[in-house]
């Protein structure tokens, strides 16, 4: 009779394919960090305990990193994630709206960045590198500019639309 894996060694089954990828080398623990957020699209808290467990490292160190750069997220994220600039350029022309906007269609608030579906995470941040496009709006790696509010409405209504199958 064949049993299924432990389930524990199943979940960190792509964590020690990513940490063996990178010889199990803790001068990695950025790119390790990365390729596993990229994977689950978050640092979830157990998997940074058994990062720090497979390279020999104490766990404050690893939280450490992961939260010292702004770059990784101990919190879970939306399948899309909207940034939306509000640096200078951007603010100046109206990105103010484009979050008042996407928090209201999206029922979400400054406290509170993901849908309750996990299928949106909107970020403002400070500046996207984008400027003369401004104002400027990515989802996940697709950058949208000289947006208005009408139009950040209709990405997203198109992004829920090819995920009902209706676009």
């Amino acid at each position: 009779m064949k049993t299924e894996p432990n389930n524990n060694l199943r979940q960190f089954q792509q964590v020690l394919e990513i940490i063996e990828k990178n010889n199990h080398d803790k001068t990695h623990l950025i790119t390790i960090l990365q390729q596993v957020q990229d994977a689950y699209r978050y640092l979830p808290p157990q998997v940074l305990t058994y990062i720090a467990t497979m390279l020999k490292m104490p766990v404050a160190e690893v939280y450490g990193v992961a939260t010292f750069y702004a770059h990784f997220s101990l919190e879970a994220k939306g399948k899309y994630v909207i940034k939306v600039c509000d640096g200078t350029a951007c603010h100046v022309k109206g990105s103010s709206k484009l979050l008042d906007t996407l928090y209201s269609k999206l029922k979400l608030s400054e406290k509170k960045h993901t849908t309750d579906d996990m299928m949106f995470t909107l970020e403002a941040v400070s500046c996207l590198g984008a400027c003369g496009l401004a104002p400027v709006m990515v989802v996940n790696d697709k950058i949208y500019g000289e947006v208005n509010a009408k139009r950040c409405g209709e990405i997203v209504d198109n992004i829920i639309n090819a995920e009902l199958g209706e676009g």
